[in-house]
């Protein structure tokens, strides 16, 4: 099969709007979270989230057209137009044949907001429907992908995933699955999420999902530590150009890393807890490594799932242990969330990024928050707890797990030729 680069990347999130600031606010552990200001959230469980500060679509969007698109589809416009010129791509666009040239986009919820706003209009009137004909096409979580399509004009494959938290990752997948088998030459994948709205907050606080620490939330996202009481909601959006090696190279494209190996498994077990024993996260890693053709031991930074829910940070550590052995003590492990929180659908793009800025940079973005040891985690597990660290990165393994027991994995390795 083809090899498959990364060539591109953008993003839009909590902690940088740009890839340069998102990469610095990794590197300088910054909290992402804050108390809400797309709505008053008094009245809720939860008065804070991870929203993206100052965010400007017309960056990248027609003033016109912002009106006409959701939040979510805001953010993959943007990312996806950062992705395109920090790849060359924009000033290629003739050279292309765009009949190769494709779209995969994440997204778990879609235009939550856009069907909030419908509904509100509605039951706040005397009841005769009159909907904005924008509606669907504003809602629908497949559109991204069609207007990122539209935009630059790719008639190559194009289509959503959504499996919950593990979409943006199942997104790359797929694309790295046909750029590889050779139905395309080159995709625009990731995802997006705009789910901090009052549907979204209250729907996560009456599964009592969320952190409701609202006295202390720039805190308040803690894996791995003992006191931690849910995810904190994020939004944004992550962009990554994905190219057969051959393609890139006649084209003169800069090579971020190498995807050599993905994995897509299901727990089979619960609607929203993972299985206690991460058995499915062990598969999915297993999957990933057999994919890549590579040994657990030639990795070397793990990004988790890693949301600070009491089940779930246990579960994965264990099969992090199970699959790695006594390479586990070795490796780098990190979670991310803890400074962007859980941008659910896009998740998996962010993180993805996060893992190749590692590889490119040579070190490990922390696990901020934490302040107590949990005694049923492994003490011995270097969670890169609160600060960076520098060291030797030559491959990182991604882990993203939805609601519904969707779990993936991709791994990504410095590119030699």
């Amino acid at each position: 099969m083809r090899r498959v680069v990364v060539t591109g990347l953008g993003a839009a999130t909590p902690i940088g709007n740009t890839l340069l600031a998102y990469q610095e606010g990794l590197q300088n552990g910054v909290s992402g979270a804050d108390r809400i200001t797309l709505f008053d959230p008094t009245e809720f469980k939860t008065h804070f989230a991870c929203e993206v500060k100052n965010f400007n679509p017309e960056v990248a969007i027609d003033k016109k057209e912002v009106r006409r698109l959701d939040r979510f589809t805001q953010f993959a416009l943007v990312t996806a137009e950062e992705a395109m010129q920090d790849s060359g791509l924009t000033t290629q666009l003739e050279q292309l044949d765009r009949d190769r040239v494709g779209v995969i986009w994440g997204s778990g919820i879609g235009g939550l907001r856009s069907l909030e706003e419908e509904i509100e209009t509605f039951t706040s009137g005397n009841g005769i429907p009159r909907y904005n004909p924008f509606m669907i096409p504003k809602m629908i979580a497949d559109i991204a992908a069609g207007h990122i399509s539209i935009k630059y004009g790719f008639r190559g494959i194009n289509y959503a995933t959504v499996s919950a938290c593990a979409s943006a990752t199942h997104a790359i997948m797929n694309a790295f699955d046909y750029i590889r088998l050779g139905r395309n030459d080159l995709i625009v994948t990731g995802g997006s999420e705009a789910a901090v709205t009052k549907a979204g907050i209250g729907g996560f606080n009456a599964m009592k999902a969320m952190s409701t620490r609202n006295d202390d939330c720039k805190t308040a996202s803690r894996p791995f530590d003992k006191d931690r009481d849910g995810f904190v909601l994020g939004e944004g959006g992550g962009a990554l150009i994905l190219e057969e090696y051959e393609h890139a190279k006649k084209r003169g494209a800069k090579i971020y890393a190498e995807i050599v190996g993905a994995g897509a498994t299901a727990d089979a077990y619960h609607i929203t807890a993972p299985h206690p024993e991460g058995l499915g996260a062990y598969n999915v890693m297993l999957m990933a490594l057999a994919d890549a053709k590579m040994n657990a031991d030639e990795i070397d930074y793990v990004n988790v799932h890693g949301t600070s829910t009491p089940l779930g940070d246990i579960a994965e550590t264990k099969a992090i242990q199970r699959v790695f052995g006594e390479h586990a003590y070795q490796l780098n492990i990190s979670s991310t969330k803890s400074m962007t929180g859980h941008l659910l659908g896009a998740a998996g793009a962010i993180e993805a990024i996060a893992g190749i800025l590692a590889l490119r940079g040579q070190f490990i973005p922390p696990t901020i928050n934490h302040f107590t040891d949990d005694p049923e985690i492994d003490s011995r597990l270097n969670l890169t707890f609160n600060q960076a660290q520098e060291r030797k990165v030559r491959a990182v393994l991604s882990n993203t797990f939805g609601f519904g027991g969707h779990n993936s994995s991709l791994i990504f390795k410095q590119f030699t030729e």
